[in-house]
């Protein structure tokens, strides 16, 4: 009697130890057979530095991209961009701030999240990927292999709705579905824009992401520049919240000011 339970208990203990087995392979063969991690995961800071103290002291060994060119407006929505570009120029050169989402402590959205005004640290997991922008506490997720909504079904939303698919070592996002008052450089588009990045790793320590906006509504042609980031090894991001804004909009002058308390 005691050999049959030693026998009994000696099985149960393979067949737990043969079932981790098999749970922990398949979780390996989750990661690695779907190619889920491609070495995007991580902190990351915008390329060039913006302005000194906005990130790490490392320099970097790759040329800047481009400039973002000015958005291709249809001649109507163009002429007015132009008129405020300038005025807002004017009012910072005066000290004035000018109105923007974040003096309501609205998130920049996409794409404007993803020049990455504070770091943002980026996330793969098995069918998707995460970006947390540090500025507002964004988050982003983008699903991989699933079907792009069409813009009208669309709820809007700051981060839109994204899908993601790999062709070779290229991140390929899709984006529709993101509000209108969620504006890039002030550039109004309508809820039909469709928005494309490609995103690599240039090597171990760069990354970059090609931005294209389609909206025939707004646009006489696609828009498209290159955001760059450098990796930022160990850097954990910072809760933000804006919690301390004390600036509102005055409707008479135009520009943000301080709010009494």
């Amino acid at each position: 009697m005691n050999r049959w339970k030693y026998l009994v208990g000696r099985n149960t203990v393979a067949t737990l130890l043969f079932g981790m087995l098999v749970w922990e392979s398949s979780a390996v063969f989750a990661q690695t057979g779907s190619q889920v991690v491609r070495g995007l995961n991580g902190s990351w800071e915008a390329y060039p530095q913006r302005a000194a103290g906005l990130g790490s002291t490392a320099r970097g060994s790759l040329p800047a991209p481009a400039p973002v060119p000015e958005p291709p407006l249809k001649a109507e929505h163009l002429s007015k961009w132009k008129t405020e570009q300038t005025r807002n120029a004017e009012l910072t050169k005066k000290g004035l701030p000018p109105v923007t989402s974040g003096m309501a402590c609205l998130p920049e959205g996409v794409p404007g999240m993803m020049q990455a005004t504070f770091p943002m640290e980026v996330l793969e997991t098995p069918g998707q990927v995460t970006i947390i922008q540090e500025a507002y506490n964004q988050v982003r997720r983008i699903y991989l292999n699933e079907k792009l909504l069409a813009p009208e079904d669309a709820e809007p939303r700051f981060s839109g709705h994204s899908v993601g698919s790999w062709e070779g070592n290229t991140l390929v996002v899709r984006t529709v579905g993101v509000k209108t008052n969620a504006r890039f450089r002030n550039v109004p588009h309508s809820m039909n824009m469709r928005i494309t990045e490609r995103i690599r790793l240039v090597n171990d320590e760069f990354m970059e992401n090609q931005v294209t906006i389609e909206d025939p509504e707004f646009l006489t042609k696609p828009w498209t520049w290159t955001f760059m980031y450098k990796r930022w090894p160990g850097y954990k991001i910072q809760e933000y919240v804006c919690e301390d804004n004390r600036y509102f909009e005055d409707p008479a002058l135009g520009y943000q000011r301080l709010r009494v308390q």
